[in-house]
């Protein structure tokens, strides 16, 4: 898989506040981020892959509500996740 779990705890430790917080919203948005931008360059060369489009749009979805419930609780910590990974909303 793409994703192994070596790589899932290097996201929840640089973003979130621990390798096993995986919880936090933080590493939740860079956990969905990593997924995002995986899905979207198989989207590249796989045009017609409509479940795939599907679960990407998805992710998004989730995402952005895990944004905004970040950005109403603690607008700084959302500003800081935007910037370190270059999300733009």
């Amino acid at each position: 898989m793409y994703l192994t779990a070596e790589k899932k705890r290097e996201l929840f430790k640089k973003y979130g506040q621990s390798e096993t917080d995986t919880g936090s919203p933080e590493g939740q948005v860079a956990l969905f981020t990593q997924r995002i931008n995986h899905l979207t360059e198989h989207l590249k060369k796989n045009r017609k892959d409509f479940s795939t489009e599907r679960a990407l749009v998805n992710m998004v979805g989730k995402r952005k509500r895990i944004l905004n419930y970040l950005k109403d609780k603690d607008i700084e910590r959302y500003r800081a996740i935007i910037s370190e990974l270059g999300i733009r909303k």
